[in-house]
């Protein structure tokens, strides 16, 4: 039951769609602009600047929020398990953020939620891999999705490798069912990018512009 009642926090909290939000303030639907996308890349190409820090911010620290309440939730009688709970509190995040019920299911790509998770969940070595991969492949290639999926991929990796060090000091079942969230919130990157893909592979993927409902 513990971890259905962190998954609906998260879910939640996921609810907030800050892009959507953003945009509602100043008389915009997002979703109707660029790639329809609630998420922040289409924020900072369609809206610019400011309003893909503020999506970013707002999307990643949601999740963040998530994983607090669930840890305060249960810190005293789940002790044994509270990183796992906090990983099933961050996926409800990204739930409700690709999949807000009163949008019509249609959110964001989970991508800064899921980087909440990686900084509630890892230790700030792992955090700072994932944000300087992100960082060099974004500007080397200028492409988000890449640097996205490839953060997942190795949040992953981490996820499996710390928790065989024993980094997360849970039982082995528990473990399993960590990589467990950890692969599904890949594939579902992975699933939610598959547009991109098809353009990455067919040469047209949109390259990293900031701009205010020029970009499509």
């Amino acid at each position: 039951m513990e971890r259905i009642i962190c998954v609906l926090i998260g879910y939640a909290f996921g609810l907030l769609q800050t892009g959507y939000i953003y945009g509602k303030l100043h008389h915009i639907d997002i979703r109707k602009l660029g790639s329809g996308n609630a998420g922040t890349t289409n924020a900072l190409r369609t809206l610019g600047w400011k309003a893909g820090l503020v999506t970013f911010l707002g999307d990643c620290f949601k999740c963040v929020a998530a994983v607090v309440v669930a840890t305060l939730l249960y810190r005293e009688s789940h002790t044994e398990m509270l990183p796992l709970l906090a990983m099933y509190a961050g996926a409800g995040a990204v739930i409700g953020h690709n999949y807000p019920f009163y949008l019509g299911f249609k959110g964001g790509k989970g991508i800064a939620a899921t980087a909440g998770l990686i900084i509630s969940t890892v230790n700030i070595w792992m955090v700072l891999i994932c944000l300087l991969v992100f960082i060099g492949v974004v500007a080397v290639t200028r492409y988000v999705s890449v640097g996205s999926l490839l953060v997942v991929t190795i949040y992953l990796a981490e996820v499996v490798i710390y928790g065989q060090m024993g980094g997360f000091a849970v039982a082995p079942e528990y473990l399993w069912e960590m990589y467990a969230i950890a692969a599904f919130l890949m594939v579902s990157a992975f699933i939610k990018h598959r547009q991109n893909i098809k353009r990455l592979l067919n040469g047209t993927e949109n390259k990293l512009s900031v701009g205010k409902r020029n970009h499509k």
